[in-house]
């Protein structure tokens, strides 16, 4: 994305909020939403839209573990780490991840594709171990499963940039 869309896109979130502090945090989760991370731009834009410092936001955004101020991967894996997941093997997934990825949980992949997170609770300690991958649900998972899954979403990636590109190389 070039500079000016990036900041274009700041923009048009934080103008649909009022200029109160109140909306700060409303504002910092539609750029999580839009950019998969809140870049430093937008913390320094909406600081000025609110007539606050850069260290307000910074400290708000970094209290809440929904927000990042680090770019994440296309495709976000949350590893649940809560206590039947944990008894479960969950462990086990993040090493079978850092295996096939090549990082492990709070990383992002070099190529920008994967972020790996821990995250305490999926709410789904019936089916554990789970993993969420964009909003995707994987329950009683397996280690021999996890390299078909992330395949998957590579796979999904190649089409789809094949698509946008035009499809063949004649």
């Amino acid at each position: 994305m070039n500079d000016a869309n990036h900041a274009s896109k700041i923009a048009r979130i934080i103008e649909a909020y009022p200029a109160d502090r109140r909306f700060a945090l409303a504002a910092m989760q539609d750029m999580q939403h839009e950019f998969n991370y809140i870049p430093a731009e937008g913390l320094s834009a909406l600081a000025a839209y609110l007539g606050c410092t850069t260290a307000h936001l910074y400290s708000m955004a970094t209290f809440y573990k929904a927000l990042s101020l680090n770019p994440k991967g296309e495709h976000i894996i949350k590893i649940c780490n809560g206590t039947a997941c944990h008894l479960r093997g969950s462990v086990n997934l993040a090493t079978e991840i850092k295996r096939v990825l090549g990082i492990e949980p709070g990383q992002t992949s070099a190529d920008g594709e994967f972020s790996v997170e821990y995250v305490n609770c999926l709410g789904s300690c019936a089916l554990a171990p789970v993993m969420v991958v964009d909003g995707m649900y994987y329950n009683k998972l397996k280690v021999d499963q996890i390299s078909g899954i992330i395949d998957r979403y590579k796979q999904e990636d190649a089409a789809r940039k094949d698509a946008k590109d035009g499809g063949d190389d004649d």
